[in-house]
């Protein structure tokens, strides 16, 4: 079983930063592509930003310049600071991993975090 757990949400002014973080535990062979993803109020879940095992990364033009994707592959950790915070980044934050649970397993399966509230105020 593999278990994603997110931390770090919380409350923060506009013009502040936070980072929130996701460990994946459990049966875990290896870890290929890591994400974030956010899902606010009404709306659909966006993505937010993604690596790779090797730390290429990509962001959403939303979050370009101000949030930063890594990770930790000997913790199977992701990471995103976000600085300059505004109102809109309000929602909650889900990590997503793609996992291989096993060296006898050859199939990648999608898990996802519970999230973790991210609330900007003006």
């Amino acid at each position: 079983q593999v278990q994603l757990v997110e931390s770090g949400g919380g409350l923060v002014q506009a013009g502040g930063s936070l980072t929130v973080s996701c460990a994946a535990s459990g049966s875990i062979f290896s870890i290929n592509d890591m994400a974030w993803h956010r899902q606010a109020p009404g709306k659909q879940r966006e993505l937010v930003a993604t690596i790779t095992r090797s730390s290429t990364t990509n962001y959403a033009d939303s979050v370009k310049g101000r949030f930063t994707i890594s990770r930790d592959n000997a913790k199977n950790t992701v990471y995103l600071q976000m600085n300059s915070l505004k109102p809109e980044d309000t929602a909650v934050y889900f990590c997503n991993a793609n996992i291989r649970r096993s060296r006898w397993i050859t199939v990648v399966e999608d898990y996802w975090g519970q999230g973790t509230q991210v609330t900007v105020s003006s």
